[in-house]
């Protein structure tokens, strides 16, 4: 795979490895090669920031070590990530495609899961999909579920309250409230939501290319699980519709051809897991930044009419999904760099909402007042632009803004917040603060 340069690419990796280029000028060369991405640096679960910045700087626009194109600067991400000629179908592949082997792998004969999902279908199917579950998704209408999602942050902290002087901010409230969410707006009967949860927390594996081999088993069994959940519960559904998504998805799914039982299979499963993955994130993500930011926290905490500005100041600095990808379709040139046709090509979302051609000199700092921060790209761009967008807005700008003033003297229990370790969900999978007095 790869284009015109794919050779130079590769002798710039090789020559890292080996310390430079032609033995007899290891010393110069050392001083001229760049790194490639190194996602195995110490260091890098913890804090992938200074890479990037690295990155972005000095070879933005390269074919990585893992054998992907990956690009870091803010105006390539955005390029591709609208450019409607790109796909993001496992088809159109050309050649060795390791998604799709890495996806038959865990997967074996069970490999078509997911494959109906809006994330992996290009126009029309997207298009189609895509117009039957957007309306209940616009700002106008996840806005009325504020009031709602009010009552389960405060439910959630008077538990917290009630049990003593200390909270994981991960289990006791970024975790369970976009799950409570998301399966009241579906609609779903009720289950074991922890269980689900975790069923939803592991299926997100998958999309790890350094995790879902060591994973595989607990992966497949994840998916098994869930899937026969969904399927129970699409069957209670069509025997006690509501004014529901669910009933709604069902609904369509007999109107003709506009929706597969595959495609409402996958839909659902879909909204289960990105409607709940990522804003897990957000919330854990937003809240050590602003602990390890006094100011900022300060700042929002005195005065509420930051919020919406501050969440997606909170999305640009730390962003909950770290890579986006696109398969090219034609010839692609950018930068001085020629990308062949169906080659993966993965945008660097977190590079890209720190780069100071975006965003200035300040690019590496918090700042809840910046203006034009909603222009960052942690929820994508182009047709894939994140469905559940402005519900995840909601849900971060109500559980940490309530966080923050509820408890005003907030601070970490711990140096080391535990990260999870991956490389495209970064998020915490532990996050223990003291509630002050």
């Amino acid at each position: 795979m790869g284009g015109a340069r794919d050779a130079e690419a590769e002798s710039t990796v090789e020559a890292r490895r080996s310390g430079g280029v032609g033995g007899a000028r290891d010393a110069e060369a050392e001083s001229t090669v760049i790194r490639p991405f190194n996602p195995f640096e110490p260091g890098f679960a913890d804090d992938p920031y200074p890479q990037f910045a690295e990155l972005c700087a000095d070879d933005p626009v390269q074919r990585t070590p893992l054998g992907l194109w990956a690009l870091f600067r803010y105006d390539d991400a955005v390029r591709l990530l609208r450019d409607p000629r790109l796909s993001v179908e496992d088809k159109s592949v050309v050649g060795a495609n390791p998604r799709a082997e890495l996806r038959e792998q865990i997967l074996g004969g069970r490999q078509e899961r997911g494959t109906h999902q809006i994330l992996n279908l290009d126009p029309p199917d997207h298009t189609r999909l895509r117009g039957l579950v957007q309306a209940v998704f616009t700002p106008r209408v996840v806005e009325q579920l504020a009031p709602r999602v009010q009552t389960l942050v405060d439910e959630a902290l008077d538990t917290v309250v009630a049990r003593g002087g200390e909270m994981d901010v991960i289990a006791d409230l970024a975790f369970p409230l976009p799950f409570r969410v998301i399966s009241e707006m579906l609609g779903m009967p009720e289950a074991d939501q922890e269980q689900l949860r975790d069923w939803a927390h592991t299926l997100t594996l998958g999309l790890e290319p350094l995790l879902a081999v060591q994973h595989s088993d607990e992966i497949l069994a994840a998916s098994d699980h869930i899937n026969e959940h969904v399927l129970d519960a699409i069957e209670w559904k069509r025997a006690h519709p509501a004014e529901d998504l669910l009933s709604a998805l069902i609904a369509a799914e007999h109107d003709g051809d506009r929706l597969s039982p595959a495609e409402l299979l996958d839909q659902v499963i879909l909204l289960y897991v990105a409607g709940h993955e990522t804003t897990v994130n957000l919330i854990g993500n937003g809240t050590l930044a602003l602990l390890r930011n006094r100011v900022q926290l300060e700042r929002w905490r005195d005065d509420p009419s930051l919020g919406a500005n501050a969440v997606d100041e909170l999305l640009r600095y730390d962003c909950p999904v770290q890579f986006s990808r696109r398969v090219t379709t034609t010839e692609l040139e950018v930068g001085d760099r020629t990308i062949g046709p169906g080659v993966f090509v993965l945008t660097c979302l977190a590079s890209a909402n720190r780069d100071p051609a975006k965003w200035g000199d300040d690019a590496q700092a918090l700042d809840v007042g910046r203006a034009g921060a909603a222009q960052h790209l942690a929820f994508g761009s182009g047709i894939h632009h994140c469905l559940g967008a402005a519900l995840a807005r909601l849900e971060g700008r109500v559980a940490m803004g309530t966080l923050i003033r509820r408890f005003p003297q907030l601070e970490l229990a711990t140096d080391r917040p535990a990260w999870n370790g991956r490389l495209v969900l970064r998020g915490l999978d532990t996050l223990p603060v003291m509630l002050g007095g």
